[in-house]
C-alpha cells in the first residue's frame, strides 16, 4: 500500500493534554509551514495567514488574552480556571492560529475561500503527525473571541480564526476511536439509500 495513503488511512491526533512542550526544530516548523500552505486557495488568493505562536509568546499571550478574556466572560471562574486558561498554549511547544482573510473578488465566494483556510488547517495537522509530533486542531471559546483575533492581525468584521494546531512531543502513543461506518457517510448518485 502506498505510504501516504497507508499514513492517512491511520491518522490520529493527539490530544493536548498528552503533548509535552519540548523544542520544536526550525526546520520541523517550516516543513509544516510550508506544507499548510499548499492548498486550493483560488487563483494565488491565499485568502488566510498563519500565526505562529512559539517561545516566550506563548506564555505572553496568555496572560494578555486568555486569562482576561476568560475572566470577562465568565465572571465566576476559579483561579485555578483562569490559571488553566492562561497557561493553555504553554501546554504545546508551538501553536499555529490559521486565521481565514477573504478578500472580495468578482468570482469567487467568500465560502470558499473559508474552505482553503480549513484546508490549511488540516494540511499543517497532517504534517505535524507525519513527522512524528502529537498535534491537535481545536478551536475552543477563544476561537470566536474578538480581542484574540484582533490580537493576532484579524478584522473582526471579515476575518474568523478557523482554528489553532497545536503540536508538541507526544506522551503516550494515541489509541484509536471509533470512525464514522462509510456505508452510511458515503452516498453513490443515483443509487437508493436508506436513511438510518
Amino acid at each position: 500500500m502506498n505510504a501516504i495513503i497507508s499514513f492517512l488511512k491511520q491518522r490520529r491526533s493527539v490530544m493536548i493534554r498528552k503533548l509535552e512542550p519540548h523544542p520544536l526544530p526550525e526546520t520541523d516548523l517550516l516543513s509544516i509551514l510550508e506544507c499548510g500552505s499548499r492548498v486550493p486557495d483560488h487563483g494565488m488568493l491565499s485568502p488566510w495567514k498563519i500565526i505562529v505562536i512559539a517561545g516566550d509568546q506563548r506564555k505572553k499571550l496568555g496572560q494578555s488574552c486568555l486569562r482576561s478574556e476568560f475572566a470577562k466572560l465568565n465572571p465566576e471562574a476559579t483561579d485555578a480556571m483562569l490559571e488553566f486558561e492562561e497557561k493553555r498554549f504553554e501546554q504545546a511547544s508551538v501553536v499555529l492560529c490559521v486565521i481565514s482573510k477573504p478578500v472580495d473578488h468578482h468570482k469567487i465566494p467568500k465560502w470558499e475561500m473559508h474552505l482553503s483556510a480549513g484546508a490549511v488547517c488540516q494540511n499543517l495537522l497532517i504534517a505535524s503527525l507525519a513527522l512524528g509530533y502529537g498535534a491537535q486542531w481545536v478551536t475552543h471559546w477563544y476561537s470566536y473571541n474578538e480581542k484574540m483575533l484582533q490580537t493576532l492581525g484579524g478584522d473582526p468584521a471579515t476575518d474568523k480564526i478557523a482554528g489553532f494546531i497545536y503540536i508538541g512531543k507526544k506522551t503516550i502513543e494515541p489509541n484509536e476511536r471509533n470512525r464514522p461506518n462509510i456505508s452510511k457517510v458515503i452516498v453513490r448518485y443515483g443509487e437508493k439509500h436508506e436513511e438510518g
